[in-house]
């Protein structure tokens, strides 16, 4: 009596990937042409799927392909489960690549809030093993840091003489004068003024570019107050205790303050924001982060 031998068909990642595009294209022609074979194999391949589900997922005739309804199940089955191998497939090359450890950023308290959530969203997206630290501190402190590998990537205040670092521009910030929504700019006489101004032990660069700035427009500011934060600066303003010479991007980002500003005609005042990284960084998500970065201040900036 001869034996029957029955072919076992176990069901691979190709059987779903071939019959995924057989779903999508319901045609065997055009779906063996993405799949680089011709359609013979392919019929197979799927009569073979079929019968290891024990199921019919096609209906077929000389004029269209459609999907049953287990075919249309089975469709939605597979589309999660390729999407979970191919999730699967970037985590363990990120884990490879070391890009599951810690990432250190600085930035400057002027960096908008909002802008610097939707960067950490989307890299916690990409790189959803990675841990961010943050450091808000000043330019003088962030460039110390790069430079003995303490941070990863700055935001900052140009200039940055260091011969270890990398800098790349994101965008000019011209200065403004702000005060409290009652003042009048026309009537008041800035020598007998009160200014609020960054500590110039915390922010020594930026205290004096804001001096020189005073200096040029012809006085001497009075400062009175100093803060190691640009959003207590503004609220003291709009608090009244003061005025303040401040980028004008960071009003922006306090719009339930009531501020006033009044532009500063004198192209010396402007500041340039940066991005500053370690030129002999190995970190594997650097790149990421500063596309990231210089995406969103574009946004920032054209609102």
């Amino acid at each position: 009596m001869s034996r029957i031998h029955t072919k076992k068909v176990s069901m691979e990642i190709r059987h779903l990937i071939y019959f995924k595009t057989v779903a999508e294209e319901l045609h065997f022609g055009r779906a063996a042409e993405r799949l680089f074979m011709s359609q013979p194999p392919l019929s197979r391949q799927i009569k073979d799927l079929e019968d290891e589900l024990g199921v019919i997922l096609f209906f077929r005739t000389n004029k269209r392909v459609e999907l049953t309804e287990a075919g249309k199940y089975f469709l939605e089955e597979v589309v999660e489960i390729l999407q979970n191998i191919e999730h699967s497939k970037t985590i363990t090359k990120q884990i490879h690549n070391n890009i599951s450890g810690e990432f250190k950023l600085g930035y400057i308290s002027s960096t908008p809030k909002r802008m610097l959530a939707t960067v950490l969203k989307h890299i916690q997206q990409k790189f959803p093993y990675l841990r961010v630290s943050l450091f808000e501190t000043s330019t003088h402190k962030q460039k110390l840091a790069l430079e003995n590998g303490k941070l990863d990537l700055g935001i900052m205040r140009s200039p940055i003489y260091s011969s270890e670092l990398l800098t790349t521009p994101l965008f000019e910030d011209p200065m403004v004068i702000v005060g409290p929504t009652q003042i009048a700019f026309s009537d008041i006489n800035f020598f007998n003024e009160s200014f609020i101004s960054f500590n110039q032990k915390y922010a020594s660069e930026y205290h004096r570019h804001v001096i020189n700035t005073c200096n040029r427009m012809g006085f001497e500011p009075k400062i009175v107050h100093q803060s190691n934060s640009m959003s207590s600066i503004l609220e003291l303003v709009s608090q009244g205790l003061g005025l303040a010479v401040v980028p004008a991007s960071t009003i922006k980002q306090y719009p339930h303050l009531k501020l006033k500003t009044m532009a500063i005609e004198d192209i010396d005042s402007k500041t340039e924001i940066i991005l500053v990284s370690n030129k002999k960084s190995k970190n594997s998500a650097l790149g990421e982060f500063m596309d990231c970065i210089q995406k969103e201040y574009r946004k920032f900036n054209a609102s």
